[in-house]
């Protein structure tokens, strides 16, 4: 995954493509993206994550964490997401160090019509991690592209930079070094205001880095990514200015099940629903250092707690029927005879597939839209043993028959279409089951 860059690009000159990418949970499924800062600008959503990649001799610490861009994905609908390429590299930064691969968790926001870009990386002359400032890079439009400035922000040494701009105007710059600190900015952007301070109080024991600060009804939540135990979980506190004091409040997401050692959350409120946005090794269960986002809803409680979120396979928005609808990131499932495994464990970016094991399995799949109907037959890729029947139905195991698929044995892949008994209008669950056979495995289901 290693990218060359040609001269030109020391000018500043950057490459830049829209590449559309259709995803559930992870949300990017052709690259590594970790640490997702979303932002709200207009009537899309911009992800901004940092970009893993793997070490190779020479270039990057093996083992260890190794970015040296970044890329920006928009969607208005979070499902579709556009990668709008590579906004910014550790090659044309002025003063950073160009073999460091430290391109570590960015953050973005809009004043005045620019685009400020945060980013923490080591400046020219820091050794084995040390010397880790933040920098910003200016921009005319959300996507780029972002021009650096000559230097990094003074005063400040550490990760993970979080902005935020208050109701009165006044903004606020956060990160992390051991402990999580803020500052005011000035209305430049570019520098600070005061004096950093540590943010308090909020546990002493572990690694606290990662903070994201936003604003819900008059309290402000101090978010950040915590070691209580062995690796990472999501917590807040909570307090009645940008800069505290603030109160340790709960957990938002609990310790990864898969293990991958850390985590790191952004929370937007967009178009009315509040989403938690954070990452997992689900692509690379192997080596916990090239990482995927994610993103799943997230709910307050009537006294302004946050409930506690729950990973899921199905992430969020809604999903076009004439797309391919990734049954395997299924929102419910049969307790027994369904699993999951990936396609081809070689390329672990081809997704994964559903395995049925025996007749009655099923799972389900909320939120597809039909729009205003039309749709005359169904498409379903998959392998299967023994020749089986496949249903599916709308929003109910037992809901409306919409196909029977009879599906033929089959070791390689193969698609199957077949008519609809009826054309569905507007949004609907799918449930797929199987009636008979054995060992069917399904790639995706496609409308037509």
């Amino acid at each position: 995954m290693r990218i060359f860059f040609a001269p030109i690009l020391a000018l500043g000159v950057l490459i830049l493509c829209n590449t559309p990418v259709v995803a559930q949970n992870p949300l990017i499924m052709n690259q590594y993206t970790a640490d997702p800062s979303a932002r709200v600008f207009g009537d899309k959503v911009y992800v901004y994550p940092s970009h893993d990649i793997r070490a190779t001799p020479g270039h990057g610490r093996p083992g260890w964490f190794c970015m040296q861009d970044y890329h920006v994905f928009s969607s208005s609908n979070l499902t579709d997401w556009t990668d709008h390429g590579m906004i910014l590299s550790q090659y044309i930064v002025p003063w950073a160090d160009s073999t460091a691969y430290s391109m570590w968790a960015p953050d973005c926001i809009e004043r005045n019509g620019k685009y400020y870009f945060y980013f923490p990386t080591i400046v020219k002359g820091g050794v084995n991690g040390k010397g880790f400032t933040v920098g910003v890079a200016v921009a005319d439009k959300p996507d780029g592209p972002f021009k650096p400035q000559a230097g990094p922000i003074k005063s400040i040494h550490g990760i993970d930079p979080n902005v935020i701009i208050d109701k009165d105007g006044q903004a606020y710059l956060y990160w992390a070094q051991g402990q999580i600190y803020g500052a005011k900015l000035k209305e430049n952007m570019l520098e600070l205001a005061s004096e950093p301070v540590v943010l308090g109080e909020l546990p002493n024991k572990g690694l606290k880095e990662g903070p994201y600060l936003f604003e819900h009804n008059g309290t402000y939540y101090l978010t950040y990514p915590h070691v209580e135990n062995k690796i990472e979980r999501l917590e807040y506190a909570t307090g009645k200015s940008p800069l505290g004091p603030f109160k340790f409040t709960g957990v938002i997401m609990d310790e990864a099940p898969s293990g991958c050692w850390t985590n790191h959350q952004s929370i937007i409120n967009f178009k009315g629903q509040w989403y938690l946005f954070y990452h997992d090794d689900q692509l690379s269960p192997n080596f916990d250092k090239n990482r995927s986002i994610r993103a799943d809803s997230l709910f307050f409680n009537n006294d302004g707690t946050i409930r506690k979120v729950n990973r899921t396979l199905r992430g969020v928005g809604l999903t076009r029927a004439d797309t391919h609808i990734q049954i395997d990131r299924y929102s419910a499932k049969s307790v027994e005879w369904v699993s999951v495994d990936f396609i081809d464990t070689a390329n672990r970016m081809q997704g994964w597939k559903a395995t049925f094991d025996k007749p009655g399995s099923w799972v389900s799949y909320n939120a597809v839209d039909f729009a205003k109907g039309g749709w005359k037959r169904v498409g379903i890729r998959t392998t299967a043993t023994t020749a089986g029947i496949a249903e599916i139905r709308l929003d109910r195991l037992d809901g409306p028959l919409l196909a029977e698929v009879k599906l033929d044995p089959s070791e390689v892949w193969r698609i199957t279409e077949t008519p609809l008994t009826k054309a569905p209008k507007g949004k609907h669950d799918l449930f797929i089951r199987v009636k008979s056979g054995a060992r069917l495995a399904i790639d995706w289901v496609k409308f037509n």
